[in-house]
């Protein structure tokens, strides 16, 4: 895991200094992943803060734009991370490397499921703004891959990479109800299979 730095949201720890807009956003994001983003209110994510309740919807006019702003943080998080592991070794090794990473992951303490996964369970309506950040972060995810497997001269990125994003899904949900050590050898051989075809 220390190649690609997955980090659960949960795993942050608010400070109370800092900039308000990162004292809300620290506290959401830690809140959102723990506890779920609908079980949490405005008032909670308030008091933890710190902030004052103008100064949250200064910065955060709804619920749904923390909730944006949380997920995009996320997104950018990740992207930078598979950026600079994508370009620091050869592209399949890139690609087993983010698929261990995310072995470990699932199966670590604390975690609690995909957080894009999670919203899109809690605001199904496919037209609302969180499930279009949701989307941009599944699209991009599938064009990372490809990208790394184009790279790599795979006879077929295209349909790989939509394999991998398929694995990628099912290994959140094995991750927390199966044998750890089982998900992670499963997940390195089928990985491992799929970028050697």
């Amino acid at each position: 895991m220390s190649s690609i730095p997955l980090e659960l949201p949960g795993a942050l720890v608010p400070t109370p200094r800092g900039r308000p807009r990162d004292r809300v956003l620290a506290t959401a994001s830690v809140l959102f992943y723990t506890v779920g983003i609908r079980a949490v209110g405005i008032d909670r994510i308030i008091a933890e803060a710190g902030v004052a309740k103008a100064t949250f919807y200064h910065h955060f006019p709804t619920k749904d734009a923390l909730v944006c702003a949380y997920l995009t943080d996320l997104h950018d998080r990740s992207a930078s991370a598979f950026a600079a592991l994508a370009s620091s070794v050869e592209p399949v090794d890139a690609v087993l490397a983010l698929f261990d990473a995310l072995g470990e992951f699932t199966c670590g303490p604390g975690f609690r499921g995909c957080a894009f996964v999670n919203a899109a369970v809690e605001y199904p309506d496919p037209a609302s703004p969180v499930r279009a950040v949701v989307a941009d972060h599944r699209r991009w995810y599938a064009d990372a891959v490809r990208d790394v497997l184009v790279a790599a001269e795979h006879p077929s990125p295209d349909e790989t990479a939509r394999m991998l994003v398929m694995l990628r899904d099912g290994v959140v949900i094995g991750g927390q109800v199966d044998d750890p050590a089982a998900v992670k050898a499963t997940l390195r051989a089928a990985v491992t299979a799929l970028v050697a075809a």
